[in-house]
């Protein structure tokens, strides 16, 4: 076949396909591009599981403390900073109130002295809760410097802790380690691993509330139980005042009863100056008045407030101060003082010990009812007893006395008619000690009986039973409450108390007898005037008669009268006189005492 006669016979052959070379291409570029991209992958992959790991380590336990421990070391390692610390903030916002450090040994920590209080850089996190990066934290405006022996610090990363809208605290890194700044990769990180420990913290912080609360309510429980199980009300509520004051932890706690004048006396206290506030008593104006109107008292620095009237006041700084209400009544109240520069009282501390001085309460009014129905019972047989002794023991022994009488007259021997009359009399001195008796039955000491002289004399002798070792018997003689004035009363009680000492501390007898008689007259001398008690008339001036006898050693010869010579001074300052003499049968020895009515 014709080829077309426009086509070339002869065409030359395509040339040959050349492959170019790979450097032309780039690719060495791309692969270290892709080799560094799966690197910073890795990286990235390997930072997001130290942080997983960090996050895990945080909320693994509910003890605060160590919770904020874990948030530091784990914030140092996932960012390769050198120091790490944790500032708790202060609930004023005027600094920190705890303050965990990462990366400082012990010793050097010691040796720069007092943990930072929240200023400079820090301070500038406090006032404004907001991430800082700083890549020389020595040369900001806002630095303070460090105190002597710190390490060096340059480098700076900040994040705040929130727990919901509530600034829990900061945490602080310093000193990339390598070098060179902390990046926003870092503080992202921060930011992650704060935004966990604000859970793990808040987790930590209930858990520990609902142990205290657990506490409290179980010393409410426990005090309850100690005043309704029949223990003595004194010894329940010194075990709850210490307990309390452990619970809030306070340095001194105290329990304040009221008293008749509309004021509160310190019935119990433990901790720091508890012997110097026991027993004291606070006037019923101002502080005693708000708590016996069941007002609650706070005060953040009682060594700033003038206002409080204790000795040891100046000595604590905060305090609390809780009445103990029931059914509208203020039964005494709570009060509980930290030492000055602690930390004030928190609102949930407020409330549980609210709770546990209502509950306390409550159980001593419980209490005092049943110890009122115990008490009535034992009045009524008291009664029963009186009732007995009066118109049984006391009758017969009447009448015994009247036959022995009887019998002396009939006597013809000079002896028995002697020992007949001595009986006679020791039967006389029996019914005296039987009617002391049937009185002290019928007036048991309470604090809501009327403080008769009668029963301070009662009192007086029961008080010195200890150290006698047995009870003094009583007898009195006339209407001791209608003729004896106060100021008579005061000097007489002080008089019984220095004779009963001197018995107890020198007669070492067996056997002490008080005599007082208001139906005796006074000579000019101060005493028992002569003449026949049943005329008319009688000789002296009316007068009261206090004799105390005993049965020991006697006075010696030559011996100490400095307490004799006490009674005389005041016996003469009331128209009286005060003497000893032998006992009964020239053993032992007769004090007396008197004073013109």
């Amino acid at each position: 076949m014709d080829l077309p006669a426009d086509e070339p016979q002869d065409r030359p052959p395509p040339p040959p396909h050349r492959v170019p070379e790979i450097s032309s291409l780039g690719l060495d570029t791309l692969v270290t591009e892709v080799s560094e991209r799966l690197q910073s992958a890795a990286a990235v992959t390997d930072r997001m599981q130290r942080l997983l790991e960090a996050v895990v380590s945080v909320g693994s336990g509910l003890d605060l403390h160590a919770t904020l421990e874990r948030i530091a070391q784990g914030a140092a390692e996932l960012v390769d900073a050198r120091y790490a610390a944790l500032g708790v903030v202060a609930a004023d916002r005027s600094g920190l109130s705890d303050f965990i450090h990462v990366g400082i040994d012990q010793q050097t920590a010691a040796r720069i002295g007092d943990l930072p209080q929240g200023r400079g850089i820090l301070g500038a996190l406090i006032d404004k809760p907001e991430p800082l990066l700083l890549d020389d934290l020595t040369v900001d405006r806002r630095s303070a410097g460090f105190p002597p022996h710190h390490p060096p610090m340059r480098s700076f990363l900040g994040e705040p802790i929130r727990i919901r809208d509530e600034v829990f605290g900061n945490i602080y890194l310093t000193e990339k380690r390598g070098g060179g700044g902390f990046t926003p990769e870092d503080a992202q990180v921060l930011h992650a691993l704060a935004a966990a420990a604000g859970v793990a913290i808040e987790n930590s912080r209930l858990y520990e509330e609902g142990r205290r609360r657990e506490r409290w309510i179980a010393g409410a429980a426990a005090l309850a139980t100690a005043l309704l199980s029949g223990d003595q009300a004194h010894s329940a509520l010194g075990v709850a005042v210490e307990r309390v004051r452990e619970l809030a932890d306070a340095a001194l706690g105290m329990i304040m009863l009221p008293t008749g004048d509309g004021g509160l006396r310190v019935s119990h206290a433990s901790g720091a100056a508890a012997g110097q506030v026991e027993g004291e008593l606070v006037p019923g104006t101002g502080y005693a008045a708000r708590l016996r109107d069941g007002e609650s008292v706070f005060i953040e620095d009682m060594s700033q407030d003038p206002a409080l009237v204790m000795r040891a006041a100046r000595r604590f700084g905060p305090s609390m101060a809780l009445p103990m209400v029931s059914a509208g009544r203020t039964v005494g109240a709570l009060v509980l003082w930290r030492e000055r520069g602690a930390r004030g009282f928190a609102e949930s501390e407020k409330q549980l010990a609210a709770t546990f001085a209502a509950q306390a309460a409550l159980a001593l009014r419980l209490a005092e009812g049943q110890r009122d129905q115990q008490r009535l019972a034992v009045f009524q047989d008291r009664d029963r007893i009186a009732r007995d002794l009066h118109d049984l023991v006391i009758q017969r022994l009447f009448a015994t006395g009247m036959m022995l009488e009887s019998a002396a007259r009939r006597a013809v021997v000079p002896e028995v008619k002697q020992r007949l009359a001595t009986a006679v009399d020791e039967l006389d001195a029996t019914i005296q000690e039987v009617r002391t008796t049937i009185y002290a039955l019928q007036h048991d000491e309470q604090e809501d009986e009327p403080d008769t002289l009668r029963a301070r004399v009662l009192r007086e002798c029961s008080q010195a039973a200890a150290a006698l070792g047995f009870r003094p018997s009583l007898a009195f003689s006339g209407p001791v409450e209608d003729l004896i004035s106060d100021g008579t009363a005061r000097q007489l009680m002080a008089a019984l108390r220095e004779m009963l000492s001197n018995a107890a501390r020198h007669a070492r007898a067996s056997r002490v007898s008080v005599e007082l008689d208001t139906t005796v007259y006074l000579d000019s001398a101060g005493h028992p005037a002569s003449g026949d008690p049943q005329a008319p008339l009688r000789p002296g001036r009316p007068g009261v008669l206090l004799t105390v006898t005993d049965d020991g050693v006697g006075i010696p010869e030559g011996g100490r009268r400095s307490g004799l010579a006490n009674l005389r001074r005041r016996a003469e300052s009331l128209g009286g006189a005060a003497w000893h003499e032998p006992g009964p049968g020239r053993r032992g020895t007769r004090v007396r005492w008197s004073a013109r009515l």
